[in-house]
């Protein structure tokens, strides 16, 4: 299971979860900062990955569109890499039920 982070979101967050979240990447790392919403969205369904994000543009295309690719979206407000690194650790077993199941595109992380 293959995250994707967005540009609002630390790139250390790749090497801080690298342990349970393989192959994971940030848009950064990838050429993408600054692009387009859809081009990360496509990016990421094209490679397999969960999108990561903070922004409401991708929730509401998770619903428009549904999946792939699913949206893990952080709905902690301002808070350190730490404890989003700690939330996505914590909530492990969530994310992978959601990676599974067949009719869900959006999972809101507090």
């Amino acid at each position: 299971m293959k995250l994707l982070f967005d540009e609002n979101l630390s790139p250390k967050l790749v090497g801080r979860l690298v342990d349970i979240f393989m192959g994971s990447a940030h848009v950064r790392d990838l050429g993408l900062n600054r692009a387009a919403d859809p081009l990360v969205w496509q990016y990421a369904r094209d490679h397999g990955f969960l999108i990561v994000s903070k922004d409401d543009d991708f929730r509401h295309l998770s619903f428009l569109r549904g999946a792939p690719p699913k949206v893990i979206g952080i709905l902690t407000g301002n808070c350190s890499t730490a404890t989003i690194a700690e939330l996505l650790r914590s909530r492990r077993g969530q994310i992978e039920q959601f990676h599974s199941d067949t009719t869900s595109s959006f999972l809101p992380l507090t």
